[in-house]
């Protein structure tokens, strides 16, 4: 019998549990909880916040997950050090945990940039975990000034899920633009255009020069007074574990397509890792929550002896606010072709005869169509493109491709 542990318990350590048991259904697995909570989908916290769901409601797995798995879970618990010689994990209590296989699932920490006066701010606060999330709940009331730090894809979750509950939401972001990291300039004014129109005010190509209390002094010299501070600059991925121990790292763990780091018997799997993006051909951290589970799955079955190897994976993110839908894949290379009105945009990008990415903001559209071929690298000219590029549709494929791709589908 193998022992396996298991450092972390979001949607990467649920993937790799399921990972283990389709290739060892008896062989024990701990998993390490740094949260005193079971695991649960994140990306429904700023749902929390509008009151728009619960804790249980949020739970990935259901209540008897981790007993039907045959899993141990030490809650609250931390890991501090790899003793990769002895093939043990120390944890925060001074518990050793021996293992054939170890993933670090371990995620990413918000990054907090020196803003001076930042420590005499009394009521700051991050938006990564659902204790996070109801410890803002519990702060904001509908007199709150609220300034968020941040206007990438946490930051705005979090002001939606306070407009309507605070007398006053403003973001800051040093970007030019909202959602700079998935958006271009023209998709991300219409978003915030839209936002705008939700109450909420920015300050962007702008950040913090200094806190005096609870007074933000700006870089441009504007004054934003506020009773909340939300920190979502951004994240960093949490490498110290596996560095310590001589594992190589760069802005995330380096992993492998098996999922495997530079260490013998450890693998990391979710936001944590530095893997294949196979829409730009080389590595680079991909934060994204099915990314996290397949990571997780491909490392799983690689720990119970068997040959998985992620070879597919690509950023994409699916978001809305207020109603407005923003779907994005790939990477925004290439030719473009756009169909755009005042409240859509349709952006799709190819290069070399593949479908290299797209953006689609307020499109009623079957974006996995466009998604499988960019995973998929499904030639351009082997579809009706031009049919592709007015509608996400199965017709533009060969009745062959139908079959193959759509399970039958004439």
């Amino acid at each position: 019998m193998r022992q396996y542990v298991i450092i972390g318990n979001g949607v990467a350590a649920a993937g790799c549990i399921e990972g283990i048991r389709t290739m060892d259904s008896k062989s024990g697995i701990t998993v390490v909880s740094e949260e005193n909570r079971a695991v649960y989908c994140r990306p429904l916290i700023s749902y929390f916040l509008e009151k728009k769901t619960d804790p249980e409601r949020m739970q990935y797995r259901d209540v008897h997950y981790y007993e039907r798995m045959g899993c141990r879970v030490l809650y609250g618990k931390k890991a501090v050090q790899i003793h990769k010689e002895n093939c043990e994990a120390e944890l925060d209590d001074g518990t050793f945990l021996p293992y054939d296989g170890l993933c670090l699932a371990v995620g990413s920490s918000p990054f907090v940039p020196r803003f001076e006066g930042i420590e005499n701010v009394e009521k700051k606060f991050s938006f990564m975990t659902l204790d996070d999330a109801m410890a803002l709940d519990a702060a904001v009331s509908d007199n709150s000034r609220v300034l968020i730090v941040g206007a990438g894809l946490i930051g705005l979750k979090c002001a939606e899920g306070i407009v309507g509950r605070a007398a006053s939401v403003a973001v800051c972001d040093l970007a030019d633009r909202v959602l700079s990291s998935i958006l271009d300039t023209d998709c991300a004014a219409m978003m915030q255009k839209h936002l705008e129109e939700h109450e909420m005010h920015f300050y962007l190509n702008d950040s913090v020069k200094r806190f005096e209390k609870n007074t933000a002094y700006m870089n441009s010299g504007a004054v934003v007074p506020f009773d909340l501070l939300v920190l979502a600059v951004g994240v960093r991925a949490n490498t110290s574990l596996l560095r310590e121990a001589g594992g190589e790292v760069n802005r995330g763990i380096i992993v492998n397509r098996q999922m495997r780091t530079s260490i013998s018997g450890i693998f990391a799997a979710g936001d944590c890792t530095e893997g294949w993006d196979s829409s730009i051909g080389q590595n680079r951290v991909l934060a994204i929550l099915p990314n996290a589970y397949l990571q997780g799955y491909t490392a799983g079955i690689n720990m119970a002896g068997g040959s998985e190897s992620l070879d597919n994976a690509i950023p994409m993110n699916s978001i809305g606010f207020f109603g407005l839908h923003a779907m994005t894949a790939g990477s925004y290379d290439g030719d473009m072709y756009e169909e755009k009105t005042e409240t859509s945009i349709k952006r799709l990008f190819y290069k070399d005869d593949l479908l290299k990415g797209f953006i689609l903001i307020g499109c009623h559209e079957r974006a996995g169509i466009y998604t499988s071929m960019i995973r998929e690298k499904t030639p351009i000219s082997s579809v009706n493109f031009d049919l592709l590029k007015k509608a996400a549709t199965t017709a533009a494929f060969s009745a062959q491709i139908r079959r193959k791709k759509f399970g039958g589908v004439v």
